[in-house]
């Protein structure tokens, strides 16, 4: 009993000891100046390919650069090429019927198609009753020749994915073929399209802090977030056209900065620290993919995605939850390290949202990195989500300045390498 209390009574007196420390450094006022500058009009809501996302990227870089961040590779720029296609002509022709324009998509990067036949497609069929978005990801994701017929029901759906599989992507030479009809056994098929393509670059900002350990440096823990949004749309009844993404998702960047000051100064880590700024999330976690092939997955210990921590989570404040947390053991060994403070994380309390894969730490995640998401938001009725309304003025920049000093405090024994997380089950 006397071993339980004085254990307790160590992990209190550590948790006041970093608490005094860390409150110099990160504290409201620090993270709003950082928070009201990415989510700012002039930031015109950071769409990728946008002027301002390049502006976005710049500031990030200067606070990397003031934090004496080193480069992970020639500069603190990741940089990557998409593939933009136009399409220009496509003809598409499914047992001797024409099919109308509305009702096909080609998801291809190749200038040219011209298919004759099903030979060298796999043939899947999404039903009435299928799940459409598990369905399409699963086929997206498994880069197979695929000729996927959707039942008329999903019209709308279908609608909505080819506007999502639009946007640019990376150069592939799988074709997916999309088709809405009432075939479901296809004894002809042909398929002649000319798209227009062009090149277009995007960039991570990543900055990487040394481990002190000749043992350690070698192993990564990664603190990320991504610092693209959806850019300007349409006017709401008051007249504002912006998308500030100020808690989606300024707020998780504004914590990597953060995060990086502190570590800087703190100088205490011994294995080394990557801080990361994913470009491209929202239009399918480009920039977070691109990323996850740049570094051994077996050389990352941990993963810290922050995502959406400007709002109170469903418990009030001092507190967040951690998606797929009973996938590995990283959430238990940062409860362990905050015993004694008023802070306190939480298992993802939304798990039909399946939001473990739907952030940047799905593909480390897919790969066995132990990436987890750490988030406040009520996903079930985020009241500003992808709004117009999304504005610095509707965050808690105490509760989330909090947040961030949590984030550091849990983190240390993993970053010291006391703890090492069990690994993820590869997917």
């Amino acid at each position: 009993m006397k071993k339980i209390v004085l254990g307790i009574l160590a992990s209190c007196l550590s948790v006041m000891c970093f608490s005094q420390k860390i409150d110099k450094i990160i504290n409201a006022a620090e993270v709003s100046k950082i928070e009201k500058k990415l989510s700012a009009d002039d930031m015109a809501g950071r769409k990728t390919f946008s002027p301002e996302i390049d502006k976005a990227a710049d500031l990030i870089a200067k606070e990397f650069k003031k934090n004496k961040l080193q480069f992970l590779g020639s500069s603190y720029f990741q940089e990557f090429s998409m593939v933009k296609t136009k399409l220009l002509q496509s003809v598409l022709i499914l047992n001797n019927d024409t099919i109308a324009a509305d009702k096909y998509y080609a998801y291809s990067t190749a200038a040219n198609l011209n298919y004759t036949s099903t030979e060298g497609f796999d043939i899947v069929s999404i039903g009435k009753n299928d799940d459409f978005s598990k369905t399409i990801k699963s086929l997206i994701s498994a880069k197979k020749n695929t000729l996927v017929l959707i039942d008329t029901s999903h019209t709308t759906r279908f609608k909505r994915l080819t506007g999502f599989l639009s946007a640019a992507r990376f150069a592939s030479p799988v074709q997916i073929v999309f088709i809405v009809t009432t075939v479901t056994n296809p004894a002809g098929f042909k398929l002649e399209a000319t798209n227009e393509t062009s090149e277009q670059k995007l960039k991570n900002v990543v900055g990487i802090l040394p481990g002190n350990s000749a043992t350690k440096k070698n192993e990564y823990v990664i603190f990320s977030g991504h610092y693209d949004h959806l850019g300007i749309g349409k006017p709401n009844a008051e007249k504002d056209s912006i998308y500030n993404g100020a808690n989606d998702d300024a707020a998780g960047t504004t914590a990597v900065m953060m995060l990086s000051r502190y570590f800087s100064k703190m100088k205490n880590n011994e294995r080394s620290i990557i801080f990361v700024a994913f470009t491209a999330e929202e239009i399918g976690g480009f920039g977070s993919q691109y990323f996850s092939g740049q570094l051994p997955p077996d050389s990352v210990v941990a993963m810290f995605n922050i995502e959406m921590i400007g709002t109170e989570s469903k418990w009030g404040t001092n507190s967040a939850y951690i998606t797929g947390y009973e996938k590995s053991d990283m959430g238990k060994i940062l409860q362990r390290n905050l015993i004694g403070s008023k802070f306190h994380f939480e298992p993802d309390p939304y798990p039909e949202q399946n939001l473990f894969y739907r952030s940047d730490n799905a593909t480390l995640a897919a790969l066995g990195v132990p990436a987890h998401t750490i988030s406040t938001s009520k996903m079930d009725n985020e009241k500003f989500y992808h709004t117009q309304d999304d504005e610095i003025e509707t965050l808690d920049m105490n509760n989330m300045a909090e947040i961030i000093k949590a984030i550091a405090i849990s983190s240390q024994s993993i970053i010291s390498g006391k703890d090492t997380p069990t690994r993820v089950k590869k997917d």
